[in-house]
């Protein structure tokens, strides 16, 4: 059996509000598997971001922990989970969170530059990307002059461009409409499909779920499997 790429081991995530505690996770467990695609679905504030940003090390967990690829990724350095981050994991947000000042083949290559890899190698990879999600002739323009659908796929591409052995995608399509919404899951299935990466998403949209492999559903702080 192989190992999980991600474990989420008892995630518990509590926040305080003047003398009341909310308590958003409830003992969150969860294995993905290498090459697995999972939806995570579940109403508006039901903690759905928040697992994602705890499974990524971006939020830590009131109790409880994540392995990734089995390192811990809290009770750690903030250097620590940087590495683990870059070397494993890629983002894709509802939002494509590209740095305005820099291109599109600029902002796909930054991930392997922060890994110190060669300036023309970077490039190379990006450019190659971006050539494969349809932005191969917009490689010099910057967000701004992209429209929302190109932003999305370089977005897709930057977290791509280190072959990570997990994406997490919190809403990836939310803010697309249907027809560039499609293009760009799509490229995600396909690209996972090719670098065998796994994939969780979170998501509002039970026909991007249904796409899936497995459907979890969180509710009141519970993660269990979809009925």
């Amino acid at each position: 059996m192989t190992n999980p790429v991600l474990e989420c081991r008892n995630v518990v995530r509590e926040f305080s509000e003047g003398v009341t505690t909310l308590q958003v996770l409830r003992g969150v467990n969860l294995a993905v598997q290498p090459a697995e695609r999972v939806a995570i679905i579940g109403s508006s504030g039901s903690g759905k971001t928040t697992l994602l940003q705890i499974m990524g090390g971006l939020d830590d967990p009131s109790e409880g922990g994540v392995l990734v690829n089995g390192a811990a990724m809290h009770g750690t350095t903030e250097t620590a989970k940087g590495e683990l981050r870059n070397r494993y994991i890629g983002f894709i947000y509802q939002f494509h969170h590209l740095l305005p000042e820099f291109t599109a083949e600029e902002n796909v290559a930054m991930p392997l530059l922060i890994r110190r890899e060669s300036r023309p190698a970077a490039f190379e990879a990006a450019r190659s990307l971006l050539g494969r999600v349809g932005l191969g002739e917009r490689l010099h323009h910057k967000p701004g002059e992209l429209s929302g659908g190109e932003r999305q796929r370089a977005a897709v591409a930057r977290a791509l461009i280190t072959r990570p052995q997990l994406v997490l995608a919190d809403e990836p399509t939310g803010n697309l409409d249907s027809g560039n919404g499609e293009h760009v899951l799509g490229l995600m299935l396909e690209l996972n499909e090719e670098l065998q990466t796994s994939l969780v998403i979170v998501t509002h949209d039970h026909s991007i779920a249904a796409r899936m492999d497995r459907i979890l559903v969180l509710e009141d702080g519970i993660l269990k499997d979809s009925a």
